[in-house]
């Protein structure tokens, strides 16, 4: 173990830094595995830039989130934050509405969830986690990290500038948008999709009587079909209200972010009228370029959970959702890597996870290229196709029983070119 000069601020005691894991980040895939593993009698120590409560977005989870969220034993923790409860997803494009209802759908599992203020979510979610014996350092960041397979270390650096070196056995990724092993091990790679942007803030709103609220609401540009809008609402009158385009478009519609929310929001009628007295009770945010990509999941002594290794796009909520699968799927391959058994790291976690997120992606450049966009507005659409969509919708997306999971992109561009979809600008 490398050593360093004993000073006021410097530990010398191993026990000060010994862990079985260091988890990198306190978001949702963060705490989910911190809780699971110290539940399981693990010494884990978790390492967050941030100081909790924080600002996130990522607030519409999808049914399958509750699946990992219930075997980690967190469900009491989340179900106290007396959320706004969410069963599907409305849509709205030229005053035309449909309706996606999680209920109506082939995969067996849950089908309701919450819509969430990310800043109380996370931080039940890490105090849980705490409660079990996690050790926490908050406001604390990852200088340098040196990856090995028997045993991996990190430097970290707390506020005060105080410096340490810690050996684990294993580093768990969870650092979301900070990516801290993809800057620092040159595991980045193309994401693949178009880059956006995201301009978003928080609103007090009085939503119309006729707004179902279990539901989020996803809008069309009226001109633009790859420019679209969100609206979550949450408890107590307020909600999150976004608009996602390419950056050029987005910038055009105003002199800065302000201006270009207004001016985006008004240009869409259920929106504009939605939101016509609606007061933003925070600064808009814009975030741009925030697909992710990296060249593998996994190497010697860690992994990549959640937005750490690949993110796609807000438009189906599927960050979170891939989030919380990574980290129960990589936990419960880590409880038995500590117990002495061998792990297959390609074949049980990087293969199938991956699989699941490529079907979010045809999802994704589906909707962008107008084919799902055809799919969903079709007027009085097949039943069973219907469900199958609802399923992956509500983030089954590892079901391989659904047609549309097993192949996604040819049953998507087969569904389209039978709803009247121009097959010639699908990918």
């Amino acid at each position: 173990m490398a050593t360093t000069t004993p000073d006021a601020k410097t530990p010398t005691s191993a026990s000060d830094v010994a862990s079985d894991v260091v988890v990198i980040g306190a978001g949702p895939a963060g705490a989910l595995a911190a809780a699971r593993l110290a539940t399981a009698g693990h010494r884990v120590r978790v390492i967050e830039r941030e100081r909790f409560p924080r600002f996130s977005i990522g607030e519409s989870l999808l049914p399958q989130c509750m699946e990992p969220l219930e075997r980690a034993g967190l469900l009491d923790a989340v179900r106290a934050g007396h959320y706004q409860p969410k069963n599907g997803a409305a849509f709205t494009r030229h005053g035309l509405g449909t309706v996606i209802d999680f209920h109506d759908k082939t995969t067996p599992g849950w089908s309701d969830t919450f819509q969430v203020e990310r800043a109380d979510f996370d931080q039940r979610l890490i105090e849980a986690a705490q409660a079990r014996g996690a050790r926490v350092d908050f406001a604390t960041t990852v200088e340098s990290v040196e990856p090995d397979a028997h045993r991996p270390a990190l430097t970290i650096r707390d506020e005060t500038g105080h410096t340490q070196r810690l050996e684990t056995r294993f580093i768990l990724d969870a650092s979301g948008y900070g990516r801290v092993l993809a800057r620092q091990l040159g595991l980045a790679r193309d994401p693949r999709l178009e880059p956006r942007t995201a301009l978003f803030t928080h609103v007090e709103i009085l939503l119309d009587d006729d707004f179902d609220r279990e539901k989020i609401l996803i809008g069309v540009h009226p001109n633009d079909p790859q420019l679209w809008y969100w609206l979550i609402p949450f408890r107590e009158g307020r909600a999150s209200v976004g608009v996602v385009g390419d950056t050029a478009t987005l910038e055009a519609a105003g002199n800065d972010a302000e201006s270009r929310w207004r001016a985006l929001i008004d240009a869409e009628p259920r929106f504009a009228e939605l939101l016509a007295d609606a007061r933003p009770v925070r600064p808009i945010q814009a975030l741009a370029g925030y697909s992710a990509d990296v060249e593998r999941l996994h190497g010697p002594g860690y992994a990549l959970l959640g937005n750490a290794g690949e993110f796609l796009d807000p438009v189906f909520s599927s960050g979170v959702t891939i989030a919380l699968r990574s980290a129960d799927m990589a936990t419960t391959l880590l409880e038995r890597q500590l117990a002495g058994e061998r792990v297959d790291w390609d074949t049980e976690f990087e293969d199938p996870l991956r699989a699941g997120v490529a079907t979010f992606r045809a999802f994704v450049d589906a909707w962008y290229d107008g084919r799902l966009q055809t799919i969903i507005f079709q007027r009085d659409p097949p039943a069973e196709l219907r469900r199958m969509i609802s399923a992956v919708l509500a983030g089954y997306a590892w079901d391989r029983d659904n047609p549309f999971v097993s192949a996604s992109r040819r049953r998507l561009d087969v569904l389209a070119e039978l709803c009247g979809h121009p097959m010639g600008g699908a990918s």
